[in-house]
Order: structure tokens, then sequence, then C-alpha cells
């Protein structure tokens, strides 16, 4: 598989749940209830892949704060919630081998076109299944 191939398994920006890093907590909770996921990538307005929210970067965030009520969610810009770990974004130039590698840890991986700009996701999923479908031997 060449390396212009792993577009193939990507879901372009256009179609990817995301939030955008001005989101306020309340939005960012409503946007990841919705969908039922538990990491969400956030980008700038500016089409920028800033990171990777998770649910337990929220619920840590809100174990720290005294006195913490609903009502405060929107307040709080998730700019300002520390995240523990990012998903690494991959280049839509990388090779199949890097893809793997990092699908491999993540349920999702971001891509990057050469100017660094977000344009969209790989699931974990999505490889698993074509390598299902074409039924790759895995030693």
């Amino acid at each position: 598989m060449s390396n212009s191939k792993i577009l193939f398994f990507m879901i372009p920006k256009q179609k990817v749940i995301c939030v955008y890093d001005d989101f306020t907590l309340k939005e960012a909770l409503e946007t990841m209830k919705a969908t039922r996921f538990s990491a969400i990538p956030v980008l700038s307005r500016e089409g920028k892949y800033v990171g990777t929210l998770s649910e337990g970067d929220i619920l840590w965030y809100i174990k720290d704060i005294k006195g913490f009520n609903f009502g405060d969610t929107e307040k709080i810009n998730i700019k300002d919630i520390p995240r523990l770990r990012d998903n690494d974004p991959i280049d839509s130039d990388c090779n199949i081998e890097v893809l793997i590698s990092r699908a491999a840890n993540e349920n999702f991986v971001p891509v990057l076109d050469e100017d660094k700009q977000f344009i969209g996701i790989i699931t974990r999923k999505e490889v698993i299944n074509y390598f299902f479908d074409h039924k790759f031997v895995v030693l």
C-alpha cells in the first residue's frame, strides 16, 4: 500500500465531530454526550489540530475545582483544561506502518496536510475493518 493510500481510510474534516478550543466546557460536554465519544479532537478556528479532549481530562479538571457547580461549565473555556495526552497526528503522506502504529494506541488518528492543517481522522475501527475485510494475515 503506497503512502497516499492512507487517505483511503480518512474521514474528512467536514464529517468529523470535533470541538473548537474556544468552546465552553458546557458546549464540549454537550457534544460529547450527544455523540457518546470518550475523546474528541480539539481544533482552532484556523483549522489547526490543537489536541484531544477526553472525559478523563474533564473529570480531573472538575474534581480540582472547589465548590464546582454545573453552571460553572458555561464560564470555563476548554483551552484552560489541561489535557493528559493528545492523540499524535500524522501527515497525509505518511506510510501505512506509521498509521498502524498510531492506530494501535488510539481510537482515532488526526491527519494533517502539508501546511499542518487538520484534514480529518482515521479511526482504528476503519483500519481493523480494512484488514479484516481483505483477510490480511497478522503474524
